[in-house]
């Protein structure tokens, strides 16, 4: 039996250090949620949901997440359908969260666990939580969790905890600059070294010095797309990833990219730069 939802609009709520964008469905049973979590990867943000969060698309908008982090650093993943107002029970699998403080470079690993909701069908479950290192309680934070499967479909979420001006709060968190020598100046997976010499032997903050984001957040069919929120893209913001030009929405962005490309887990997500085009 179907479950849907009408949608109500919600603001942004203040948690400790950081803003969060996420989107969950909360019942009686979990906590309520603080603030909203900020999505990036290859998933597209929405706007506000009843619930507090802002939701998440996974695979073109074929699935979606509203993830919640409580006051107390329990993080909530809800999983929702395609029409982003049906809740989905997906298979009970094992999923792990990695944690950080932003900025840094060493991430923790936390399990998620189920928590089937009512009405969700044995074996499955539509919520899934974990609870967030005590020293990242409060703070600015990057989760990523690099595995969720839906219907023998393979997706990658990450978020923020970020706070950031405008629509800024919905975009990745920018890396700290020692590590960002090292990402941009360092070969690896399909980023080359002639990927390197070819965007200027430089990284992405050097080559956007001064560069101001516009991000339109409503793309029209035809338009390219940012491979990372799927925002519609910026001629003028591209990088050279796997001998092929890709073009993003700001240089986060392409902060973010650039990890995948050299991360074996993400690697295989990445499509070609035609496909990446609002349909």
């Amino acid at each position: 039996m179907s479950r849907n939802f009408l949608l109500a609009s919600t603001g942004a709520i203040m948690l400790g250090a950081g803003l969060l964008t996420v989107s969950g469905c909360t019942s009686s049973k979990t906590e309520e949620p603080t603030s909203k979590v900020s999505a990036s990867d290859h998933d597209m943000l929405h706007g506000p949901t009843m619930h507090g969060g802002t939701l998440v698309s996974l695979g073109r908008d074929s699935y979606h997440v509203e993830a919640i982090v409580t006051a107390s650093g329990e993080l909530q993943l809800y999983t929702l359908g395609d029409d982003e107002t049906r809740v989905l029970d997906i298979e009970i699998q094992e999923m792990t969260a990695y944690v950080k403080r932003t900025g840094e470079s060493n991430s923790s690993p936390v399990p998620l666990e189920p928590k089937p909701q009512p009405g969700d069908a044995e074996g499955k479950s539509s919520l899934f939580v974990a609870q967030l290192p005590d020293a990242v309680v409060g703070q600015g934070v990057d989760v990523t969790v690099p595995k969720i499967m839906i219907a023998s479909n393979r997706f990658r979420l990450a978020f923020s905890t970020t706070t950031q001006d405008h629509n800024e709060s919905l975009m990745p968190a920018k890396v700290a600059d020692s590590e960002e020598q090292k990402l941009y100046l360092t070969a690896g997976g399909i980023y080359t070294q002639a990927d390197i010499e070819a965007n200027g032997n430089m990284t992405v903050s050097e080559k956007f010095k001064g560069f101001k984001a516009k991000h339109d957040m409503h793309p029209k069919p035809g338009d390219k797309i940012c491979p990372v929120t799927m925002t519609k893209a910026n001629p003028a913001c591209s990088w050279i990833v796997g001998g092929k030009t890709y073009e993003f929405c700001c240089p986060p962005c392409v902060d973010e990219f650039v990890g995948w490309a050299k991360n074996e887990e993400t690697v295989k997500d990445i499509l070609p730069p035609e496909e990446y085009v609002k349909e």
